[in-house]
């Protein structure tokens, strides 16, 4: 049994850089298409806001209002707090872009939203529209920080009113 071999000439150096030139290309390439494909939220200010912008860690107040592409209104509030890590991964990263006292106009397609679950009254691979405004955000440590002196004062209240009712006079017996 035989074994053919090709012999291969070596590459001369004036090709040499037209092959690093189409390596080159071919990333360059393949970066544009992995940008143009990757998914991206829709994100227009309505009105600026003014401050620092939440983090994912941080809890946010927010008013909003969330429309199918059909307009259909499937979610609104005016006042809910929500962890910025805690909703889907669109409406988490434009949550990050916002600042305090503005309002915004967020379009979240299906891939960064729901995906291909529905969810209550919104179907399988839909694109969400919302409008918010976030009105506040603070730390989690300072909301657990809040969390903890409401149950103090709950506590004081609480005791305050058994002890009370244990402070009072005994009525009188009646006289004869």
């Amino acid at each position: 049994m035989s074994v053919t071999t090709v012999p291969l000439r070596p590459v001369n150096k004036g090709g040499l850089w037209l092959m690093w030139l189409g390596v080159i290309a071919l990333i360059v390439a393949a970066a544009a298409f992995a940008w143009h494909m990757t998914p991206r939220i829709g994100f227009e200010v309505v009105k600026e806001g003014s401050g620092p912008s939440p983090t994912r860690a941080d809890v946010v107040l927010v008013k909003y209002e969330g429309k199918l592409a059909d307009g259909t209104v499937f979610d609104a509030n005016e006042q809910a707090p929500m962890q910025v890590a805690g909703v889907v991964p669109g409406f988490s990263e434009a949550l990050t872009r916002m600042r305090k006292g503005g309002e915004y106009k967020v379009t979240i397609p299906p891939q960064l939203g729901y995906g291909d679950r529905a969810v209550g009254p919104i179907p399988a691979n839909s694109t969400l529209h919302f409008t918010v405004t976030l009105l506040d955000f603070r730390s989690e440590a300072e909301v657990r920080a809040m969390q903890q002196q409401m149950q103090q004062m709950q506590q004081m209240q609480q005791q305050q009113m058994q002890g009370g009712a244990g402070d009072a006079p005994a009525p009188a017996a009646p006289q004869r």
